[in-house]
């Protein structure tokens, strides 16, 4: 099996070219394909066909699956790993868990102990305009901090949040009610070494040992590094494909597309390990 990798952007993403993930892969290609991740954060396979169990199975050369965090009675699939992000509805009711619409940027699973280390999405209905994914690269956008907000942040601790029911930040007076957790603001890649901005727009909400007013403002000041057009790749779905990103240095977002067209993707996610201060 010949694998060819194709850069999809200056800063982030390889299209994986000559790899059928519904078949068994050899030792061989799995180190490429990990080497080309690794050194990418995104990879993507065109023109795949997947069943449900394939898709399953579709990872294994990062890790294995990591089971969904959402409850089970807040979700509409009945299988503990793939989720429907789909704006579809049966009877009136969403087949999938994910809400319409644009999402801004953010990390998966940054709000609970252990998130996830990736996130693949395979796509089976795509509309016509928009419901694009953007992906952004937290390596370069650590890269791009001025060493003033680089020395600021060394050793803090951010607060990530999320509430299943907003696409927006919860308000911090609703922790009860919402999965939250703390994280390293800057992490280490056990893998590559490299250090990766962990601060995004969706989900870090404040910073431990610091005024909350003062919180905010320092995120507002970072936000425009961690969302440089410089360090982003937009991803124009086409059915077949195939894409897996590693959260630990990447984040993304999802564009918004005319409520009249279908829009179908099944993800998954891999198990992860405690974050890394860098």
């Amino acid at each position: 099996m010949s694998v060819e990798i194709i850069p999809l952007s200056p800063s982030i993403g390889a299209e994986i070219r000559g790899v059928d993930l519904s078949k068994p892969i050899s030792s061989n290609v799995q180190q490429e394909l990990l080497k080309a991740w690794h050194d990418n954060v995104l990879i993507l396979f065109r023109n795949q066909s997947l069943s449900d169990k394939e898709l399953l199975s579709s990872s294994d050369w990062i890790g294995p699956l990591g089971a969904r965090s959402r409850p089970a009675d807040r979700r509409q699939e009945p299988d503990p790993y793939i989720m429907l992000v789909s704006n579809i509805r049966k009877d009136g009711k969403p087949i999938g868990s994910l809400p319409d619409g644009e999402m801004w940027f953010h990390h998966d699973m940054a709000f609970v102990d252990v998130p996830h280390k990736a996130t693949f999405l395979y796509s089976v209905e795509v509309p016509k305009t928009g419901g694009n994914t953007k992906f952004a690269n937290m390596y370069a956008a650590y890269d791009l901090l001025p060493d003033r907000l680089k020395k600021v942040l060394e050793g803090k601790r951010v607060m990530q949040i999320f509430d299943y029911k907003e696409t927006s930040q919860p308000d911090l007076s609703e922790l009860e009610n919402v999965k939250h957790a703390w994280h390293p603001a800057i992490v280490q890649h056990p893998e590559t070494g490299r250090k990766a901005l962990y601060v995004n727009r969706l989900m870090s909400a404040t910073f431990e040992d610091l005024p909350h007013d003062e919180a905010k403002v320092l995120i507002a000041e970072i936000i425009p590094y961690a969302e440089d057009p410089s360090i982003i790749y937009e991803h124009i779905w086409q059915p077949g494909d195939f894409l897996v990103w590693d959260n630990r240095c990447s984040t993304h977002a999802r564009t918004d597309f005319p409520e009249t067209e279908r829009r179908l993707l099944k993800r998954g996610m891999i198990e992860g390990a405690p974050l890394i201060a860098a």
